[in-house]
C-alpha cells in the first residue's frame, strides 16, 4: 500500500511577519502575543491560530532549545485564504511524531498535549527538515470571508473554516 502524500502549492504570500525569537518561556510569549497584535492589524482572527502560535513556540523554547540560538515564528497569509504559521528552531535532530502519529498522554501528564492540540485546530500540519540543525514545524488555517451582517455591500470579517471540538482524551 502506498501513502498519498497531499501537497499544496502556494502562490506568494500577500501578507508577511517574521521574528526571531529566544528559546525562553519569554520568548514563547512574545510569539503569542505577536501574532495577536498582527492577525488583529490584518483583520483575521486571532482564534484559533494564535493557539497553535502558542503551543509550537513553547514546543521551540523546550523541546527545540540550543543556548546561544533563537527560534523563528512566520506567519504569512496566501491569497487572503490561508494562514500559515511556520516555527523553525535549530535541533532538527529532534523531530516530533508526524501528524496522526502523536500519542496522547496518560491521563495524570502535565506536558504531551501541545501537537494534539495542534492537531485539533489546523486544518494541516506538518514538519519540514531544514539544512542542518533545523526543523520548521507548520500549521495552515483555511480562512474564508464571513458577511459581518449577512447583506451585500456590508463590512467584511474573516472567519476560520472549522472550529473543531476538542476531544476529551486531552
Amino acid at each position: 500500500m502506498t501513502e498519498e502524500i497531499t501537497r499544496i502549492e502556494h502562490s506568494a504570500p500577500t501578507r508577511q511577519f517574521t521574528v526571531l525569537l529566544s528559546p525562553t518561556r519569554r520568548g514563547a510569549r512574545l510569539a503569542r502575543l505577536l501574532a495577536t497584535a498582527h492577525l488583529g492589524d490584518w483583520g483575521l482572527p486571532t482564534e484559533p491560530a494564535v493557539n497553535v502560535v502558542a503551543e509550537l513556540a513553547a514546543n521551540a523554547a523546550v523541546h527545540g532549545r540550543v543556548s546561544g540560538r533563537g527560534f523563528r515564528l512566520d506567519l504569512m497569509v496566501h491569497r487572503d485564504a490561508l494562514l500559515r504559521i511556520e516555527v523553525t528552531d535549530t535541533r532538527g535532530e529532534r523531530l516530533p511524531p508526524a501528524p496522526g502519529a502523536v500519542d496522547v498522554p496518560a491521563g495524570d501528564a502535565e506536558s504531551g498535549r501541545g501537537l494534539l492540540i495542534v492537531e485539533a485546530l489546523a486544518d494541516r500540519w506538518g514538519i519540514d527538515v531544514g539544512t542542518a540543525p533545523r526543523k520548521t514545524v507548520w500549521a495552515e488555517l483555511d480562512l474564508v470571508r464571513a458577511d459581518a451582517t449577512g447583506s451585500r455591500g456590508s463590512t467584511t470579517r474573516w472567519a476560520v473554516t472549522r472550529w473543531p471540538a476538542m476531544s476529551k482524551s486531552l
